[in-house]
Parts: structure tokens; sequence; C-alpha cells
């Protein structure tokens, strides 16, 4: 009896991977992101890839890497220009290496919350450049809906006033309109991936970093700083970026699914953030952190220079008349 039934596996054998093959994704797309699972953002991305699933009838497979485990976002940005079948979730910042325009989602005090920013992102101007990234950076935006809180400072030294920061080396991307600005608070902007943040603190070789509460909270930062000042200088809005080139190669029925399910997936997981917010400053009180809530006045004033500096003074303008709306 016993090899009767293993004659009867080694036969089904065959008729089982051949159903495998049968359901076997066509496409695949590596999703790689410098957050942890925790993240209330990472809802979105598991989300996400669930509805491509199932929207493709399966011909389409998402894989996520959290924490950054395909490498640092530059390098996989590097992946994706050169027609590479990856994405990773980024700031407006680092893609103004390829489109200027970018680079002001990511300047001081540009919109207040999700709602604000939100805006921006889903307006014909952005449509504009959107475009111009793919045609010239080489990169395809699925959708650049995916919020992450603002950004507030997590120091060892109490911050009231841009002058306090005078002298603090400060983790920050290596974006010039995130150096620029962290520059303009006071601090000395030192660029570095996210995934050395902690060590470097712990080992003193940076004295702050600015960052959103759930990236704070889900990497520990908690443990070594003790200072967060709700400053709020910047209001972080990211996209899922992916290969032109691949995107391009798809059939449009699957490229419409991508950038159809992304913006749900983005409203899934910036909602989320949205909802975790109080829950998490509470937490990091109760790990010791001092949490300020100060009068921002004096850091809006100081970071104003960002946008002229960086030349993006029109197109402020241009934005401003999208958040009137």
């Amino acid at each position: 009896m016993k090899n009767l039934g293993l004659r009867a596996l080694v036969l089904a054998l065959p008729i089982a991977f051949a159903g495998s093959a049968v359901l076997a994704a066509e496409y695949t797309l590596n999703v790689n992101t410098a957050l942890t699972t925790t993240d209330p953002l990472y809802k979105g991305l598991t989300a996400f890839q669930q509805m491509v699933a199932k929207d493709s009838g399966g011909k389409l497979q998402v894989k996520l890497f959290p924490n950054s485990q395909l490498g640092p976002d530059e390098d996989v940005m590097v992946q994706a220009r050169s027609g590479a079948p990856v994405a990773v979730i980024v700031d407006g910042g680092r893609l103004a290496n390829y489109t200027k325009a970018f680079g002001i989602l990511g300047a001081p005090y540009l919109a207040s919350g999700y709602k604000g920013i939100r805006k921006v992102v889903t307006s014909p101007l952005f449509d504009g450049w959107a475009k111009d990234l793919h045609d010239q950076g080489k990169l395809q935006v699925l959708s650049f809906n995916w919020w992450q809180g603002e950004r507030e400072l997590w120091t060892n030294v109490k911050v009231t006033k841009p002058s306090d920061l005078k002298g603090v080396r400060m983790r920050t991307p290596g974006a010039p309109v995130w150096t620029e600005t962290v520059r303009a608070m006071g601090a000395t902007p030192t660029p570095m991936p996210w995934a050395d943040t902690y060590s470097a603190l712990q080992q003193k070789a940076i004295d702050a970093a600015e960052a959103q509460l759930p990236a704070g909270e889900g990497s520990k930062l908690y443990e070594v700083t003790h200072y967060l000042t709700m400053t709020g200088h910047i209001n972080l809005i990211t996209g899922m970026i992916t290969s032109a080139k691949w995107y391009d190669s798809l059939p449009k029925d699957l490229q419409k699914v991508l950038t159809t399910d992304a913006l749900k997936a983005g409203d899934i997981g910036s909602y989320a953030t949205k909802d975790s917010l109080a829950a998490l400053e509470k937490t990091l009180k109760k790990q010791g952190m001092e949490v300020d809530h100060i009068d921002t006045a004096p850091f809006k004033k100081a970071t104003e220079v960002v946008y002229e500096k960086l030349g993006y003074g029109k197109l402020h303008a241009e934005v401003e008349k999208i958040l009137a709306q």
C-alpha cells in the first residue's frame, strides 16, 4: 500500500508542475522600499501586491522588498533606468536629478497634510513633470500619492528655534532640496542612507536626524535620541517609480492595472499613516522621548530662501495656485 501511494504521488508530480506553469505570472515587478513592514504605509504596498495579482488575472506578480533589501534607492533607480523590472518608493528630491521640478515636492512647508499635497501630485502640472521624467529620466511614475507624514527633528539637544541647531550634524537624504532645507534651519546637513542612521547616531558620527514619525519609531530612533521636535518642515510625499523601458514593454491593459492600482494603494497607505500618527506620538513618549510642539514660524521664515536658492520661485507660485483651489 505504501508503494502504491508513493507511485501515485510520483505520477501526480508532472501534473502539479504543469498546473504551476499555467498559473505562473508572465511579468514580475520587484518593489524596493526603505520602509519596515511595521510602517503604516506598508499596508498600501501589500494592498498593491494583492490588487495587481487580482486585476491582472495573475499575469503580473508584485514582490515586495522592505528594509532596502535590494539596496539604496539610488542604486535601484539606476537599475530601473537600464530597463530592469524594479520599482522603488522614492521622494521627489532624488528624482530632481532627472527632472528638476520634482524637487519642489520636498521643499519646506510646501503644503499641509496629505489632502493638500495630494492635490499637487494628481494635477495636470504634475502630469507634465511625470512625462518629462519618463522621456528624459527613463523612469515611469506609477503613482505619487504615497504620503509618509511630515518630517520632524530627532535630536539630543532641546530645540525651539533655528539657532539651537547651530553645529548640529543632522542626517538627511543627499538631494539639494533636503540639504538646503536642513542648512536653512540652522543645522549641518549630513547625507547618508537611512539604513545607516541608527548606527551613526549610536556612534555619534552624527548628532541628529530629521524624519517622519513612522520611520523614526520603526527604526527605534528613540533609543539614540531624546528630543522629538514637531517642526513638520517637509511634507513627505513619495512615489512608486519604475523603469520606463520595462513599463512601455507591457501590454496596455497591464500598464493601466499598475497605474490604477498604485493610486488606490497609495491612498490606502497614506490614510493608514494619517490614522497612526497620534498613537505613534504616545508610543514615543512612553519610550522616553520628550515631544515638543513648538512655534514653527521661525523655521518657516528661515527656510523661505530655499525656493529662490534652488530656482523654484516661479514653480512655487504655480503650486500655490493648485493648493488654493
